[in-house]
């Protein structure tokens, strides 16, 4: 059922099986499964993330290459709600350990907010990151070539900038090093700071390897119909580029999961198992909140892991069930023996 705050009370006695916190790749994959478990699952999307900013999915199994990840996302919200999942549109708060049970409070709506606490035995937290990207006094400049040849994965889009000129975008000197991944793909790499001062030695080394560095702040980016075609600076400087990689690092949505005691972390991702459970055995975590590769593919099979380990859970926990009426049966029969050896 898609809920919202007209019908919030209809679920609100409800103890889910699973609260999944983000309706991406991984968490609707999450859903899915549980969901075909028969499993009472709830998915809280907040909306546009990750994914939703995704233009086109160029290496994932079985769809176009120009297929955009909104397109997964409604299809695959529409899958989950289809085999019996809740989902709901809201921004998970904190999410409390209450024993047996998690008590996962939400924002519901953005001019006329309503709050609402669900519970669940479970939770799998699959909210992701999202990427950080230069901050101009017209973002819609940044928008329209962020996701399209403006890229923030080189995993993903790498090939896609083949021999191409490239601008890499960063905000920490540590960051410049992308540059020598990068050149894999591409040896015109012109490196853009956005104001920050590099140190000698990284300037050196740029040097050593042909790569321009740009150190003073971007004004915006140039070219029309979402392609890239340079980087003009505030001093009016335009360096040329047919594309780009942002490396300016994400941020973590995992806030709500901040009181929860024994949460173990590698920097800001969560350690898991090999089945996504986390350190806590009633929390599971998915994809880029979790330790390993930032890909759609990974995520996907990390929802499959997380809600079939739940479901294993769950199931040793219940009796099994039993064809009552063939027992109903064979009762009867062993009672009307026991009538014949009596007469």
């Amino acid at each position: 059922m898609k809920l919202s705050s007209k019908n919030l009370e209809t679920r609100q006695d409800t103890i889910y099986d699973a609260i999944v916190v983000g309706g991406g790749m991984g968490g609707l994959s999450a859903a899915i499964y549980l969901a075909r478990y028969n499993l009472k699952c709830l998915v809280v999307e907040k909306g546009k993330g990750r994914s939703f900013w995704m233009q086109d999915l160029r290496n994932y199994v079985g769809f176009d290459p120009d297929t955009p990840g909104r397109n997964i996302i409604q299809h695959a919200t529409q899958q989950a709600i289809s085999w019996g999942a809740d989902v709901l549109r809201g921004f998970v708060e904190e999410v409390t350990d209450e024993g047996e049970t998690f008590a996962v409070h939400i924002k519901v709506g953005k001019s006329d907010t309503t709050g609402v606490t669900f519970r669940s035995k479970y939770v799998i937290a699959a909210s992701g990151v999202i990427d950080v990207l230069p901050e101009l006094n017209n973002m819609k400049n940044v928008f329209d070539y962020a996701g399209y040849t403006l890229h923030v994965c080189m995993i993903c889009d790498g090939f896609d900038m083949w021999d191409q000129k490239a601008v890499l975008l960063v905000k920490t000197e540590a960051q410049i090093n992308a540059a020598f991944v990068l050149n894999w793909f591409t040896p015109y790499i012109s490196v853009l700071t956005n104001g920050l001062q590099v140190s000698d030695a990284m300037k050196q080394k740029l040097a050593e390897h042909g790569y321009p560095l740009y150190e003073q702040a971007i004004a915006e980016f140039l070219g029309k119909n979402h392609q890239l075609s340079g980087v003009r600076l505030a001093d009016g400087t335009i360096v040329k580029a047919t594309t780009g990689l942002v490396n300016m690092g994400s941020i973590y949505h995992n806030k709500y999961l901040k009181s929860i005691a024994g949460l173990e972390y590698d920097g800001e991702n969560l350690v898991t198992n090999n089945m996504c459970q986390t350190s806590h055995p009633r929390i599971f975590a998915l994809g880029d909140l979790k330790q390993g590769l930032n890909q759609v593919s990974i995520a996907v099979a990390d929802g499959t892991l997380a809600a079939t380990q739940i479901w294993r859970n769950i199931r040793r926990e219940s009796a099994p069930r039993k064809w009552q009426e063939n027992i109903t049966e064979a009762s009867k029969d062993s009672q009307a023996k026991d009538v014949e050896l009596k007469t």
